[in-house]
């Protein structure tokens, strides 16, 4: 497989959200800490320009394009709508949480135009965080019971719904009924290995990573950050890791399929709260890296506003 190509000069603090838009050639992501949504447009694995930041008041967890141009966005308080980069905001709905101990995070457009949005409990001691649906009718609760909402993503036929808690270590599948779009079957689809008590980088303790943001691709094998861990899982349907592909950051976050030919694998990754020891070693954390791999990815939704 080719090396690793570090797309973005200049970290993000979380880089997280990442997606394709196929009519710009435009990669697009969030740094949430950050406060801020990027945006860059490539040739192959060379930029064209320079990254693009569109600094928000509140923390993005995650965007996906809409129809027709610009950008649905899930911020701490609820989630908005942007008819152009940079332009007014228009809220669609307010966050049905707590926003001093909560906000949302991981998500993504399903094939129906449906934008689905999970939250985290930022106290992390608690299992309140929800995965939520924006349809035409507006907010719905879909499930509950975790920590922190991630690894969303569906299957190539619609049919199956993946979710993770990654506090739990967990990727859950479930049934997806697609008219009303609610979740059944829940199943666990792929088990980590708990972080060791104590464990902190650098420790003799091995330690894989828990399941942080994925992406699907057209085999339908699941691609899963595993945060901590320095790589990425390729995950066949049936929940078989089929294989391993080391990280130029520790801590990445989530990946996204682009290019023309979809056959770029891009991934976010993170460096803030993360040690000194582990920068020096790492010092593309925070950055945005692309890989080309031999199967393509799914092409991104769209929100239909």
């Amino acid at each position: 497989m080719n090396p690793w190509t570090r797309i973005t000069p200049e970290p993000d603090a979380l880089g997280e959200s990442p997606f394709w838009q196929p009519q710009e050639q435009r990669l697009y992501w969030v740094d949430i800490p950050g406060k801020r949504i990027a945006r860059v447009q490539l040739d192959g694995l060379q930029t064209r320009g320079p990254v693009e930041h569109w600094p928000l008041t509140q923390e993005p967890g995650c965007i996906a394009p809409v129809q027709g141009g610009g950008l649905v966005m899930a911020l701490r308080d609820g989630i908005y709508l942007a008819r152009e980069w940079g332009g007014p905001l228009q809220r669609l709905a307010a966050a049905p949480y707590d926003t001093a101990k909560q906000r949302f995070n991981d998500g993504k457009c399903d094939a129906h135009g449906r934008f689905w949005a999970g939250s985290l409990y930022e106290p992390k001691d608690q299992a309140m965080g929800v995965l939520y649906m924006l349809d035409g009718q507006g907010l719905h609760a879909i499930q509950s019971g975790v920590v922190t909402a991630n690894g969303l993503a569906w299957s190539p036929d619609g049919r199956t719904a993946y979710w993770a808690d990654t506090a739990a270590h967990q990727v859950r599948a479930f049934d997806l009924d697609a008219a009303s779009g609610q979740l059944s079957n829940a199943r666990t689809f792929y088990q980590a290995t708990p972080k060791p008590a104590g464990w902190a980088w650098g420790s003799a303790a091995p330690y894989g990573g828990r399941p942080d943001g994925a992406a699907v691709d057209a085999e339908g094998c699941y691609w899963s950050a595993q945060y901590e861990g320095g790589r990425l899982l390729r995950i066949s349907p049936k929940g078989e890791v089929l294989a391993e592909v080391p990280t130029p950051a520790m801590c990445p976050t989530m990946p996204c399929f682009g290019g023309t030919d979809l056959k770029t694998l891009f991934v976010t990754t993170a460096r803030h709260g993360r040690s000194d020891a582990e920068l020096a070693q790492y010092p593309g954390s925070g950055c945005v890296w692309a890989l080309r791999v031999e199967v393509a990815g799914l092409p991104v939704n769209a929100y239909r506003a």
